[in-house]
């Protein structure tokens, strides 16, 4: 499934057949199977799915964090399968994560201050160039530095840690800023003031987003394009519109029926996903997703389906897709 661009002048980032497996004592690890998407530059791309779907682990493999068995990353038209240690250092000033765990990102026994100029330094920056860039960032992200410059991450709260993780990124000027699942370890009111923040800084310096969660809420008001992941594979990606009010594939409906509803008898929008995600050590055969499927049929089993396109600007993997195209 490989979106909606054809031109490689328009596009950032483009993973290929992206593979990701790790052996272990009870056989191989099928985390990320076959992944192909593309990212325009200044775009925000919302990777979602249920735990284990293999969307962090696509994510961290981008940057080469996890070594992908087989497939293709490119970018900026650079293959970095090929890069050596050394230009993957260089790749990835322009190449910066958020994590999910704020308090576990950040060196517990460094201040602030250094903290987020860690790029910097590895790039060769000099004194004066850190300490005018640590005061721009740490304001911009609303921690002023002659407060929490000489602070150490275990004196911040869950949400000035993560303040502090994303002035880190920003600090060597990122093209790409894959958002980790950025705001799940935070209370509902810091979520809403972190996504703003990430959206403001997005506009100030232009750069291209992946921002993966499992909260369909949060990825809708963030994305310019929805990737759905189930068990590995790329399930549907579309517009968040289209994708949110006609979803073509059984599992992202799935999903958004799983969405609490206050004005729901049942408390939710739709019936529940029947059954425990399969397991990525020996996944089904054809769909990945007929095991949990109300549509399955003998098809699914036998045959795996293959990316088509579903209507003004969609991809969906299924045989019994939901909506017709252009509903």
């Amino acid at each position: 499934m490989t979106g909606l661009l054809t031109k490689d002048s328009d596009v950032l980032l483009r993973a290929e057949e992206l593979v990701v497996e790790f052996p272990t004592k009870a056989g191989v690890l099928q985390a990320v199977s076959g992944v192909s998407f593309q990212v325009a530059p200044g775009q925000t791309l919302g990777i979602v799915g249920e735990s284990g779907c293999g969307k962090s682990t696509t994510g961290r493999a981008l940057l080469r964090l996890s070594d992908f068995t087989s497939g293709s990353v490119q970018f900026l038209g650079e293959k970095l399968e090929q890069a050596g240690h050394r230009r993957m250092r260089e790749l990835r000033r322009s190449m910066q994560m958020i994590f999910q765990d704020p308090l576990g990102s950040l060196n517990p026994r460094r201040k602030v201050r250094d903290i987020v100029v860690e790029g910097l330094r590895v790039a060769g920056a000099g004194d004066d160039e850190c300490a005018r860039v640590a005061r721009e960032v740490l304001d911009q992200v609303g921690l002023p530095i002659d407060r929490f410059g000489d602070v150490r991450p275990r004196a911040l709260s869950g949400g000035q840690a993560q303040r502090v993780a994303i002035a880190r990124a920003i600090a060597v000027r990122p093209t790409l800023l894959i958002c980790d699942e950025p705001v799940s370890a935070l209370d509902v009111s810091v979520q809403a003031q972190i996504l703003n923040l990430i959206e403001d800084l997005k506009q100030e310096y232009a750069f291209t987003v992946l921002f993966i969660s499992h909260d369909l809420g949060v990825v809708r008001s963030v994305s310019d394009q929805i990737m759905v992941m189930y068990l590995g594979k790329v399930v549907e990606i579309g517009d968040p519109e289209q994708v949110y009010s006609a979803p073509a594939h059984p599992y992202t409906r799935a999903l958004l029926d799983s969405v609490p509803d206050a004005t729901a008898e049942e408390g939710f929008a739709g019936p529940a996903l029947k059954g425990d995600i399969p397991s990525p050590l020996s996944p089904p055969s054809g769909c990945r997703f007929r095991t949990r499927c109300p549509r399955a049929a003998d098809l699914c089993r036998e045959q795996e389906p293959t990316p088509r396109t579903w209507g003004a600007g969609r991809q969906v993997a299924c045989h019994f897709p939901l909506d017709s195209p252009g509903q």
